[in-house]
């Protein structure tokens, strides 16, 4: 399930509608969230039935390319608080799409291991072409909403030691998790899998203050693509992280998590965002 998207940098060549890079079957008939992701972002990974759908959105929303690089920038913060304050070694960035500039194995430095893991196929497969020479990064094809197949899947266990911390990242991700799949189950089951002393970080997409009638709108977007959305209120986000203590400013608008200590201000928030430890008690 991608949840933050195919993380491009904007500088590849534009796949024409019908093409199929990588390998695997693509559907360009129908608007797939991580290529809405990647246009909102400036990228090159995506077909016109994923342009036609964002243009929608951003009719609705016109800020939301700015949301989506404060998401980003979110995650970046978070990863360089976790390898250097915090010094965690072992990565799990679920719904990961493409790990291209600025993704965690580059954030995080040498010495890390970093597994993605994303249940689509073709994302996968460009993922390993793109890490293939990096040893200590592995891609893994599993789905979150059957957190024990994902666990048990051979590059997660060759390349993490359950036994020791694990970051945990679900950026952008929950909100494509309906109610009736239990999101929070599958959150405590992931955290009761792994050591004391491991991280959660989670983003995610909410209406509060939003007025009702874009707020439908938006939804109904999506409604037509791979993955409804699903936006929860802060309180059902801080619920996600019930067995963690969250890690100093607690849960907040994605731009106000540890700015930038330069003092350069973020761009808008379309959701919350927090990191969470797994207490060592």
């Amino acid at each position: 399930m991608t949840g933050s998207g195919e993380r491009t940098t904007g500088n590849e060549e534009r796949p024409e509608d019908g093409d199929r890079p990588g390998s695997g079957r693509i559907d360009s008939n129908i608007p797939n969230v991580a290529r809405m992701y990647d246009y909102y972002l400036g990228g090159y990974h995506n077909f016109a039935v994923d342009r036609e759908a964002a243009e929608k959105i951003l009719a609705i929303f016109p800020d939301t390319p700015a949301a989506a690089h404060t998401n980003r920038r979110f995650l970046q913060r978070a990863v360089r608080y976790l390898a250097g304050e915090a010094g965690v070694r072992q990565f799990l960035d679920i719904g990961a799409g493409l790990p291209t500039q600025g993704n965690v194995h580059e954030v995080a430095g040498a010495g890390c291991e970093v597994v993605y893991v994303d249940n689509d196929p073709v994302a996968v497969a460009q993922a390993r072409a793109l890490v293939e020479d990096l040893p200590n990064v592995s891609v893994a094809l599993a789905d979150l909403r059957d957190p024990d197949a994902l666990l048990a899947d051979p590059h997660v266990r060759g390349h993490l030691d359950l036994d020791e911390p694990v970051a945990i990242l679900m950026v952008s991700l929950l909100h494509f998790v309906p109610d009736d799949a239990e999101p929070g189950r599958i959150v405590a089951r992931l955290r009761d899998a792994t050591a004391p002393g491991s991280h959660l970080v989670v983003s995610h997409l909410t209406l509060d203050g939003v007025a009702e009638a874009p707020a439908s709108q938006g939804q109904e977007v999506y409604r037509t693509s791979t993955a409804p959305i699903v936006p929860r209120s802060r309180a059902d986000i801080l619920r996600l992280f019930e067995g963690y203590d969250l890690v100093e400013p607690g849960l907040v608008w994605l731009g106000e998590w540890r700015p930038e200590p330069d003092g350069t201000p973020e761009g808008v928030s379309h959701g919350y965002g927090a990191v969470g430890v797994k207490p060592k008690y």
